[in-house]
């Protein structure tokens, strides 16, 4: 597995492609400012469109956001990946917010997800992995060579696998437990 040196590139401030728990994703480590602007210039994405992030555990979403009771309970009936969007996050740098200060974020469930970020110790963006305006990839084979020659480094894993979500449902949830779907 080539874990250790996709590590070494986030922790230099590169940028990966990966798989995740839904579809092929640009990454970088979440608290570096530098390789999240990266990110916009390869999907030649407008600063103004916020990122989402993955986690690995609860414990890591508590300490970047207060997650309000109906987020958790969101998290545990979902049946596909979920991405909630939280009210005003802590220690996240300004390039990764939505316009109102809020951020999407996914506990993952991938294996090899979960792994990298524990490892890394870091949130991991992660954005779908074409330019931006675009259909996701369901595959590997799906992203195109701009997009593969502008990253800093391909991860070995999965390059077969059809993915089985065309992406996460996307939630919003306000601290007062007040929801709003914004993607299905």
């Amino acid at each position: 597995m080539d874990l250790n040196q996709t590590i070494e590139i986030l922790q230099s401030g590169g940028t990966i492609l990966y798989p995740t728990d839904t579809i092929w994703g640009i990454g970088c480590d979440a608290t570096n400012p530098e390789a999240i602007k990266k990110i916009f210039d390869i999907k030649k994405r407008e600063p103004n469109k916020s990122l989402i992030i993955l986690v690995e555990s609860e414990k890591r979403l508590q300490d970047l956001v207060d997650v309000p009771e109906m987020a958790w309970q969101i998290i545990d009936l979902s049946e596909k990946p979920v991405t909630i969007v939280y009210e005003n996050p802590k220690n996240l740098p300004k390039e990764l917010l939505a316009e109102d200060g809020s951020i999407g974020i996914r506990i993952v469930k991938n294996d090899y997800c979960k792994k990298l970020i524990s490892k890394l110790n870091k949130p991991l963006v992660s954005t779908s992995a074409n330019l931006s305006g675009q259909k996701s990839p369901m595959k590997f084979s799906d992203i195109s060579d701009e997009i593969k020659n502008a990253v800093d480094y391909i991860v070995e894993d999965n390059h077969d696998k059809v993915s089985e979500f065309s992406g996460s449902s996307v939630i919003k949830v306000w601290n007062n437990n007040q929801i709003k779907i914004l993607r299905e």
